[in-house]
């Protein structure tokens, strides 16, 4: 049986990003794997610094709906920050791989998307797949922050025996010291294509759409703003997706007309983006964005709506008739003139898309060739 500890950005939770759907898939065709997914540590400190209910440590959890026996999560506590405690990464180390013995897991792989669990692969000795899907080094961060994402990058592209970047431009940047397998993302088409009934929550009236993180680093909430007012009467702007925006910024889009709506699981935001009259990407482009294979990219082509994005990574690669790239103040007007004339789905929904089965094919072999080096 094969072991796999996988420390992800994100939590296992119903909003599913790329790391769930490539572990998803992996386990679906190999019956012999067993994955233990590491969440990213409550940080009680933080919380209460923030003005939140602090969070705290959590077991192992079997996540039955997947691979019953085979697919568990966990997540570790960091509880003074690093300036505090020098030996904070290696704590975290510790509790995971106490957490693999515990299953039973003597000689896993270490799949890394994490770059900060860069102590994990020092302490274990585990042959370590390093994911990069973000280029944090490009990201708007305090100086500091930086300087240790630089160094953490550093030490794992030296260790790690296999490197995985999602995007061509992550390609440019990231090989130049050493080799490095592109896997973008890529979309369930079969599901997506098939049709969903309107969700009760959406608004009457045509609708402009986005799904996805709401978060500063990728979001142009001028852009967002001036979107939903210059739809006016003629349709409603809805943000789908977590919202990581400011209490102010988020007051803004709500006097502007916007909804935000929230995450919603994976299965339910299909009927989201099908039942939407114009899919739209008000992104701002950056040397961060730039770095991005987005996911909704994928989704937006699944259900074959028309879309309105910024000139952003991804969308201004695709040989798409249905995407409109715009930029500046033209953004607003042009969502605005296409929601009138949106056709409804299914129509345009059977052009080609990447699905996530060719994606989970690509990091088995990758995998595959990083237990080979284990001999």
């Amino acid at each position: 049986m094969t072991d796999l500890v996988v420390v992800s950005l994100e939590a296992w939770d119903e909003v599913w990003r790329r790391n769930q759907h490539l572990v998803a898939g992996l386990l679906r065709t190999d019956a012999s794997l067993r994955v233990l997914f590491v969440e990213p540590p409550a940080d009680p400190t933080h919380d209460l610094r923030s003005g939140r209910r602090p969070s705290f440590a959590r077991g192992l959890r079997e996540v039955t709906d997947v691979a019953p026996g085979r697919l568990f999560t966990v997540r570790p506590v960091k509880w003074l920050p690093r300036r505090l405690d020098a030996r904070a990464d290696e704590r975290l180390a510790g509790a995971v791989i106490r957490a693999a013995d515990s299953l039973g897991m003597r000689h896993p792989l270490l799949w890394i998307n994490d770059p900060g669990a860069v102590a994990l692969a020092e302490r274990s000795g585990w042959p370590t797949l390093y994911d990069i899907t973000d280029d944090w080094l490009a990201a708007d961060r305090p100086e500091s922050e930086r300087r240790r994402a630089a160094a953490n990058e550093a030490r794992l592209l030296e260790l790690a025996g296999e490197v995985v970047v999602c995007s061509p431009e992550l390609v440019r940047r990231k090989s130049a010291t050493r080799p490095v397998t592109l896997i973008p993302n890529g979309v369930d088409a079969a599901a997506y294509r098939r049709a969903m009934p309107r969700p009760a929550d959406l608004p009457d009236g045509p609708v402009a759409l986005y799904l996805g993180t709401i978060h500063p680093d990728r979001i142009d909430v001028d852009l967002c703003a001036a979107t939903a007012r210059a739809l006016d009467t003629r349709g409603t702007l809805v943000l789908v997706g977590p919202n990581l925006l400011a209490p102010e910024d988020v007051a803004r889009l709500h006097d502007a007309g916007a909804r935000l709506l929230g995450p919603r699981p994976r299965d339910a935001v299909i009927g989201y983006l099908q039942q939407a009259d114009v899919l739209v990407v008000p992104h701002v482009v950056t040397e961060f964005t730039d770095s991005l294979d987005p996911l909704k990219l994928y989704e937006y082509q699944a259900v074959g709506r028309p879309v309105v994005s910024t000139p952003v990574a991804g969308f201004r690669d695709a040989e798409d008739p249905r995407i409109t790239l715009v930029s500046g103040d033209a953004f607003a007007a042009a969502v605005a003139a296409a929601v009138p004339a949106a056709s409804r789905f299914p129509d345009g929904a059977d052009g080609p898309v990447a699905d996530w089965s060719e994606r989970v094919a690509a990091m088995a072999a990758t995998l595959h060739r990083l237990e080979g080096s284990r001999a």
